[in-house]
């Protein structure tokens, strides 16, 4: 499950209080996968009953105690072998747009040109974004993970648009 790997991945970069655990999925996590970060603590309730996961009261500083999670020697096995079966998953990807692809001969043409027009301006929002996320990131070493996912997303995007830009030019030969 990805989200076991994630959640097992972020705790193997060392222990993490459950709002650390939030801001990294929001604010790294989210830009490449999908995942529902609003309660993450049944998550980690569920992998602390498998043993994968502890925790332990901490405190920083004069600031209020918390319960700090940490990855076991299991949880630290099983993210090795759900990181390594990532790797060699091969799944055909879905997009939302293939449906109404599907449904396209029911669409009329203005009407189906007017949205993709509007789905051209959406992914090139998105292709300066994911621009200027990578623009952002530190040149280090330590970021090369980070820019490979980012170009990776930069190039899907792109075929996107040019696949997009492609079909408007085909709805009116």
């Amino acid at each position: 499950m990805n989200q076991d790997l994630i959640f097992l991945g972020l705790l193997k970069e060392g222990p993490k209080h459950g709002y650390e655990i939030k801001k990294v999925l929001k604010e790294v996590i989210s830009i490449f996968a999908s995942i529902n970060s609003t309660s993450i603590y049944y998550p980690l309730r569920r992998l602390e009953k498998k043993g994968l996961v502890s925790k332990r009261l901490g405190r920083k500083g004069k600031r209020p105690e918390k319960f700090v999670y940490k990855i076991t020697q299991a949880g630290a096995r099983a993210f090795e072998k759900l990181l390594n079966d990532n790797f060699l998953t091969f799944k055909r990807p879905v997009f939302n747009i293939d449906l109404s692809l599907y449904f396209l001969p029911l669409v009329k043409a203005g009407i189906a040109e007017n949205r993709l027009q509007r789905r051209l301006r959406g992914m090139s929002r998105i292709l300066r974004w994911l621009k200027e996320r990578k623009a952002a990131l530190p040149k280090k070493k330590a970021s090369y993970h980070l820019i490979a996912i980012i170009e990776h997303q930069i190039e899907l995007v792109k075929t996107d648009i040019k696949f997009t830009q492609s079909l408007i030019k085909n709805l009116n030969p």
